[in-house]
This record gives structure tokens, C-alpha cells and sequence, in this order.
């Protein structure tokens, strides 16, 4: 049980991140073009990884936008997902991995420190944290909203606290949480999600927004829009479920090969497998995204001739599922 628990945090704390290094590149989307990203970059052969670093490839340029103005030319970003908070030792980790990047190089004094800077993401303000610099006479001052810098010997270091940050000059770090609460929060992140719906680092991030908040999108009747973005990710199980299909057919069709013990048998029982699993896979997800469709435009009250029309099939191919659904609905 214990270890079940561990996993399922380890995956939720991938999907956090996942949707952080997406973020973090929409908001810099403008002057994407003079930084290279680099998620989980590993420290050397150990097990040591930052968890976003950034390099400016023009090192004089200066960057805008409000999360980039502290950047030098190699940046280093810690990010706490919503549940996990920004301890003392968190910094102390993140300073000694930008020390040892630093260090990790072909010459003496290769990465010069003020070529580095630190950037600490976290959901809530750091309270203990902050207090502890305070104490050991860091100057913490406030920027703009959400931001602050950290007075330092070595290093540039900047504390991007999310939940401060304004929705008009960071949208999508700001609501890169789970717990949306405004209904214009979700309509404006649904809006914007709308402009760039076929951008998959939008994808990306939205998926988790809306999994993390489900509840909060259906609260506040956007049911059809939350559909619309569950749909897309259900087509990707989908997707996945006709790879595992392949994969099942592939495996009994060597088993049945083997009992025959000939090369032909092997042979014809991987194609049945394969052809089987990936019959199996498409008509089951053919049949529930129709059936998805047919409800979707059975509640806006559309006739049968009308679902078939705007569907692009035959009133026969819908019409089994059109009834089952109404009977249902009943």
C-alpha cells in the first residue's frame, strides 16, 4: 500500500511539473525564441536533476517579461507543486545544485556566477523560509506582485509566489493550481485555451488545470467546454488503448504461433493478433466517440436527420446508438 501511494504521488508530482515546464513557456512564449528549455536536466551521471533550466542564446539580451527581467544567461528553476510547499532545506538543495552546475564543466571558472540566477516557484508564500533569510541578512524585496528578489552574494535569485500573480501579466502560472475558486478564472483560462487549442504545450497545462478543478469547471456550467478538452484527452487514451490492443494481439498471436511449433503458424498468428487488436481497439473508440457526439447533440435537441447530417453519417450507422441514448435519457 505504501508503495502504491508513493507512485501515485511520484505521478501526480510529474503531471505538476509536466504542466509547470509548459507554463513557464507560455509565459515567455514572446521571447521564446532567444532561450533554450531544458526540463529535469540532470546534474552529471548522478542522481541529481534541475528541475527547469533556461539559457539565453544571446547573452546581452535583456528579457521583458515580468518572471525574466532577473535572467542572466543560465537560469536555473525550482518549482513546488500546490500541495508541497518551499522549505528552508529546498533552498539550500537548489543553491548547492546551482553551485554544482557551476562547477560541472570542462575549465576552471568556465560559468561565471553572475552568469547564473536562481528562481524559486512556489504555490503559497514561503513564510519560514523568508523569515529564516531575514535573519541571516538577505534583503527580500518585492517587485511587482508575486515577485521578489532575494539579496545574495553569489547568485541572482528571484521567489515567484503564484497564487500573488496577476492573471493580466501571468495567466497560466497564476491559475497552475487546485484550487480555482472565481468563476472568471475558468472562464478566462477557458477563452484563452480556446486561441491556442492546437498547441500542445496549451494542451499540456490545461489538462492538469482541469483535472485538478474539474469540479469548479462544472460548478460554474461550462460542462460542454470541460467535455470538449476531456474529449481530446480521451482520444488520446483511446489512442493508447488501440496501442495496447496491437500489443495484446501481437502476444497472442506469437503464443498461438509457438503451440504450432512452426514458423508459419508464429508468423500468421502475430498478423490475426495484430489485425484482431486493432479491429477491436478502433471500433470501440469509434463507438464511444460517436456515442459522446450523439449525446452532446441530442441535449441541444437536434433531430436524428440533423445528428446524421452534422455528424457526416448514415442515419442507419446512428441510429442503434441514437436510441439507446434517448431510451436511456428517459
Amino acid at each position: 500500500m505504501k508503495e502504491q501511494n508513493r507512485e501515485k504521488r511520484q505521478e501526480e508530482l510529474l503531471q505538476w511539473h509536466s504542466a509547470f515546464y509548459a507554463g513557464i513557456q507560455i509565459e515567455l512564449a514572446e521571447e521564446a525564441k532567444y532561450l533554450e528549455f531544458e526540463n529535469e536536466h540532470m546534474l552529471s551521471s548522478r542522481p541529481m536533476q534541475l528541475d527547469v533550466l533556461i539559457i539565453k542564446k544571446d547573452k546581452e539580451r535583456k528579457i521583458k517579461k515580468n518572471i525574466g527581467r532577473i535572467f542572466r544567461t543560465y537560469n536555473i528553476v525550482e518549482y513546488k507543486s500546490p500541495d508541497d510547499y518551499l522549505s528552508i532545506d529546498d533552498f539550500y538543495k537548489v543553491y548547492g545544485y546551482t553551485c554544482f552546475y557551476k562547477s560541472d564543466t570542462g575549465k576552471t571558472d568556465e560559468i561565471k556566477a553572475d552568469e547564473l540566477t536562481i528562481t524559486l516557484v512556489c504555490n503559497r508564500y514561503p513564510r519560514k523560509l523568508l523569515e529564516y533569510l531575514k535573519k541571516r541578512h538577505h534583503e527580500i524585496r518585492e517587485v511587482e506582485k508575486g515577485i521578489y528578489y532575494i539579496s545574495d552574494a553569489w547568485f541572482q535569485v528571484q521567489l515567484i509566489v503564484q497564487k500573488q500573480l496577476t492573471e493580466k501579466d501571468n495567466l497560466w502560472l497564476k491559475n497552475l493550481t487546485n484550487d480555482l475558486k472565481q468563476r472568471q478564472e475558468t472562464e478566462q483560462l477557458l477563452r484563452e485555451y480556446k486561441r491556442h487549442e492546437t498547441e500542445n504545450l496549451y494542451r499540456s497545462i490545461m489538462n492538469v488545470i482541469v483535472r485538478a478543478n474539474e469540479e469548479r469547471f462544472k460548478v460554474n456550467n461550462m460542462c460542454e467546454a470541460l467535455d470538449e478538452i476531456l474529449e481530446y484527452h480521451f482520444k488520446g487514451k483511446l489512442e493508447a488503448g488501440f496501442q495496447r490492443g496491437r500489443d495484446e494481439g501481437l502476444k497472442a498471436g506469437l503464443e498461438e504461433g509457438r503451440i504450432r511449433g512452426m514458423a508459419e503458424g508464429r508468423i500468421e498468428g502475430i498478423a490475426e493478433g495484430i489485425a484482431e487488436g486493432r479491429a477491436e481497439g478502433r471500433a470501440e473508440g469509434r463507438h464511444q466517440m460517436l456515442s459522446t457526439q450523439i449525446k452532446k447533440k441530442i441535449a441541444k435537441g437536434k433531430s436524428i436527420a440533423q445528428i446524421a447530417d452534422e455528424l457526416e453519417e448514415p442515419e442507419e450507422t446512428i441510429l442503434p446508438l441514437y436510441n439507446q441514448l434517448v431510451t436511456m435519457g428517459d
